[in-house]
């Protein structure tokens, strides 16, 4: 069946517009996938490299770059001829950042993994005094622990403490670790048998990315921990699992510690943070 000259147009005129927002939502996602790429090449790129990562030839890429500069979110360099991140991309990544909350990005993870797994878990903070538990989640029949939210947490034989001391450069929380060393005889803490015993935990904890502990802060309890970072790559919080030792296993390929790595590094992504590729456990 043949369509008349008024219905062909007809047909033709109703199709156009739906190319059209098709063709402009296209348009926005590419330019998306620009702005991004220069983020995630730190920021600042030539038009070759950027052109490269997302996937685009350079003179397309440098279209999409010169809209972007005209609205302000990437500039150029007049002497490298440079692409960086302009003033209003600044701006976005300022009011972003007020609303990070180390705790709250790990609220659902929490939930999940309590009902995932039946396990406590719990996210933590370094405060004045050490590792300080600020939100917990417990399984309907909650492992019976001596710890709940506002416990402070040894940096040498929980799990939690042992991420914050690994992967904090920090001189005060290694004297915090000093200082609890020097006083484990008296409070029957397990011997650590190392000539350097804090600077083998932080070299495991590097290694791995993680921490797990069995029997060693809480008789009869083993815990897993992942570390949180925020937007500058520093760790903000620590997401931390437990249970009896008898039926939880800490092991760091255990589907626990997978389960927390995921969350934590999920976490960590929405406060910003971006993981290099070609960065690896040391």
């Amino acid at each position: 069946m043949k369509l008349t000259q008024g219905k062909q147009s007809k047909v033709a005129t109703g199709l156009a517009p739906l190319q059209t927002r098709r063709s402009r939502v296209q348009a926005v996602e590419t330019g998306m996938a620009v702005l991004k790429g220069l983020a995630y090449l730190g920021g600042r790129s030539n038009l070759k490299a950027l052109a490269d990562h997302v996937g685009q030839s350079p003179a397309k890429a440098h279209r999409y770059l010169a809209s972007l500069i005209d609205e302000g979110l990437v500039a150029q360099d007049a002497v490298s001829q440079q692409y960086y991140l302009g003033a209003e991309a600044i701006q976005i990544g300022i009011a972003a950042m007020r609303q990070a909350d180390p705790v709250r990005a790990v609220d659902l993870a929490l939930v999940r993994l309590r009902e995932t797994h039946g396990i406590t878990c719990f996210v933590a903070v370094m405060g004045n005094h050490g590792p300080t538990i600020v939100r917990m989640e417990e399984p309907g029949l909650p492992v019976t622990i001596n710890v709940r939210v506002g416990s402070v947490l040894p940096l040498m034989w929980s799990a939690t403490g042992r991420v914050f001391l690994g992967l904090l450069d920090d001189t005060r929380v290694r004297e915090m670790a000093q200082a609890e060393l020097n006083q484990a005889a008296a409070l029957r803490r397990p011997a650590l048998r190392s000539r350097d015993p804090i600077g083998q935990l932080c070299r495991e904890v590097r290694k791995h990315g993680m921490a797990t502990v069995r029997d060693a802060y809480l008789p009869g309890i083993s815990a897993v921990a992942a570390p949180v970072y925020d937007h500058s790559g520093r760790v903000c919080s620590v997401l931390t699992a437990l249970g009896a030792s008898g039926g939880f296993d800490p092991d760091l390929e255990a589907p626990v510690a997978r389960s927390l790595r995921l969350e934590a590094a999920a976490a960590s992504a929405r406060l910003g943070y971006a993981a290099r590729p070609d960065s690896a456990q040391e």
